[in-house]
């Protein structure tokens, strides 16, 4: 003969099925609040990694065409700078290029054609080193000749989260090429 279980033995009580389900639901929530905590961490660091990415293709660019300054065209100041960059790619030729503040963005302009460059963009200034830093090039008409030996941009530009901050590239120019004498 079977024995027949007494009250108590043969499982769990209902206020115990309900505290373990309470305790359940807590530790569910807490595991809820900890992943949505790490997405939203995970958020912001792409947000800063693709702005930080933003700004080093634009001084990547920047860089990239001020050694590139084909003659004496180079003037500027403010936020704006033009020259004219050598375009190895198009046959020799050489390229008009102008850059500037233009709607809270930094715009490179080729020819004719505007390219944004940077978003974000407060302000900009050109900077040009001739044994000082001056604030515009040329210095004046009698020293349109000369050729400064460095470029700087200064910008204030705008974080992930709208916070301000400085960035500033100097870029040593190529020494000028001697023109031919006739």
């Amino acid at each position: 003969m079977s024995r027949r279980p007494e009250a108590g033995e043969a499982g769990f009580t209902l206020i115990e099925l309900m505290i373990s389900l309470g305790l359940f639901a807590l530790i569910a929530v807490a595991g809820l609040a900890l992943v949505e905590g790490i997405i939203n961490v995970q958020g912001r660091t792409e947000k800063r990694l693709d702005r930080l990415a933003d700004l080093q293709r634009t001084m990547f660019v920047v860089s990239s065409d001020v050694e590139q300054i084909a003659d004496g065209s180079l003037s500027g100041g403010g936020a704006n700078l033009s020259f004219t960059r050598a375009a190895p790619g198009m046959g020799g030729a050489a390229v008009p290029l102008r850059y500037g503040v233009a709607g809270g963005a930094l715009v490179r302009t080729v020819g004719p054609v505007p390219q944004l460059v940077l978003a974000g963009v407060a302000n900009a200034r050109w900077r040009f080193w001739d044994g000082a830093w001056v604030d515009r090039w040329p210095i004046d008409e009698a020293g349109k000749d000369r050729w400064p030996r460095a470029v700087a941009l200064e910008m204030q530009v705008a974080g992930p989260g709208g916070t301000m901050g400085s960035l500033r590239r100097v870029i040593a120019l190529p020494v000028r090429p001697e023109e031919p004498k006739q």
